[in-house]
């Protein structure tokens, strides 16, 4: 698993200002590279090329860039707003982490920046005959990467802020992180099961900040308990809203303010959930999509039973992973993680839909055939919840359901439904 500063490096790299930047720098020091390499061209060489066109070229991409730039930056802020409005406000930091539109922007701007440097440099004299020639042959190969950029832009910006779209991101980020927890359901500790009881002389640990708990550093919690010899249960797994009354941990053993420091520092707590250990926040964006697709002002049963198939897939996947983890190793540290439960991932995705698609019969039969399908895979706690939601979903139907013939033909459905 990554450590802290691992994933605060990951997180600086998603941030656009952070690969403008990098792009700006470059760009710069390419700008400049024919001040100190002039010397290394010959003179002759120079003089054939003809390179005493720069200044024109260089004005004229200084203008288009900066042009291109300030729409490209427009075009993405509108696209945030329109996946915030008619999306969901939690996947727009997707579309903000993603790097074709944050390469883009770079390259657009650090073109810019490129040019202006060389016209201030072209101005002042510092470039000789060579140093115009180098510069000539950077610009070329500018060109030639704004032009296969835009053309990659132009593309992305095709399905930019599409609700389709947007549904393929949360999916990939949620399979990404339950193909991660599969691997390493207790974090890189010792699974804590379910059935299992914190001593009660546990003391607890809790955070400085109140907020949701994005990201913890086992190897920093081992540390704490190898050294100590004491075990620390971890209260607060990624996704929980850590307050004065949900403790981060629970340590059996000597407890000072040291380690409580130390302790602390492994959690990374912010406003809001991360998608990165947290795989149920993924399927709460996918719930909140088909929500609200189902609301009278949108009114898109459709999309409500394509985030139930991604649901199928999302599940499927983890019930078939369960063979596949890892078991913790002899040697593993005394840090105790609870895994994640059907139930929970159930009541996040299925929950929602069961209750504003209610009353549309078409959703209903989607989601029952959907838990029908999971009910008759192996793993016995995903057919446990699927069964216990479809008669969920059921009930509420019932409710809601003004014609008697599609209640029937649900119950029917239901009725086909293997049993646990």
């Amino acid at each position: 698993m990554t450590s802290r500063w691992q994933w605060l490096v990951r997180q600086l790299a998603r941030r656009l200002w952070v690969r403008v930047s990098a792009f700006s720098i470059a760009a710069v020091i390419v700008a400049l590279a024919g001040v100190f390499l002039a010397r290394y061209v010959p003179e002759n060489l120079a003089g054939r090329i003809g390179s005493d066109s720069i200044d024109d070229i260089l004005t004229i991409l200084a203008s288009s860039m900066l042009a291109v730039s300030t729409f490209s930056l427009a075009t993405m802020v509108s696209a945030y707003g329109a996946v915030s409005s008619s999306v969901t406000p939690r996947a727009s930091k997707l579309l903000m982490d993603d790097t074709t539109a944050q390469n883009a922007l770079g390259t657009f701007i650090g073109s810019f920046l490129f040019s202006l440097v060389g016209i201030v440099a072209l101005s002042t004299g510092l470039y000789g005959q060579q140093g115009r020639l180098i510069l000539f042959v950077a610009t070329v190969v500018i060109i030639l990467l704004i032009v296969v950029t835009m053309l990659r832009w132009i593309d992305y910006l095709s399905r930019l802020g599409r609700v389709g779209e947007t549904i393929d991101r949360v999916e990939q980020a949620t399979r990404t992180a339950l193909e991660e927890r599969i691997l390493h359901p207790a974090l890189g500790g010792r699974r804590l099961e379910e059935s299992a009881e914190i001593p009660e002389d546990a003391m607890p640990v809790f955070a400085e900040r109140i907020g949701y708990v994005q990201h913890i550093d086992v190897a920093t919690l081992a540390e704490c308990a190898e050294e100590g010899i004491r075990d620390i249960f971890v209260t607060a797994p990624p996704g929980t809203f850590a307050d004065r009354l949900r403790p981060l941990v629970r340590i059996a053993g000597p407890l000072d303010d040291d380690t409580v420091e130390r302790v602390q520092g492994a959690f990374a707590v912010s406003d809001g959930r991360s998608f990165d250990q947290d795989p149920r926040f993924g399927l709460c964006v996918l719930a909140e999509i088909a929500s609200r697709a189902l609301s009278p002002a949108v009114n898109d049963p459709g999309t409500a039973i394509d985030v139930l198939g991604r649901g199928e897939r999302l599940m499927t996947l983890w019930a078939e992973g369960q063979g596949r983890a890892e078991p913790a190793p002899d040697e593993a540290p005394p840090v105790f993680v609870r895994g994640i439960e059907p139930d929970d991932m159930f009541d996040d995705l299925f929950a929602p839909i069961a209750r504003d698609g209610a009353g549309m019969i078409e959703v209903q039969i989607r989601l029952q055939k959907v838990l029908r399908a999971l009910d008759a895979l192996d793993d016995r706690k995903t057919s446990a919840a699927a069964a216990r939601h479809s008669e969920l979903a059921l009930q509420r139907a019932e409710k809601a359901l003004a014609m008697e013939h599609e209640i029937d033909a649900l119950r029917a459905l239901v009725k086909g439904t293997p049993k646990s």
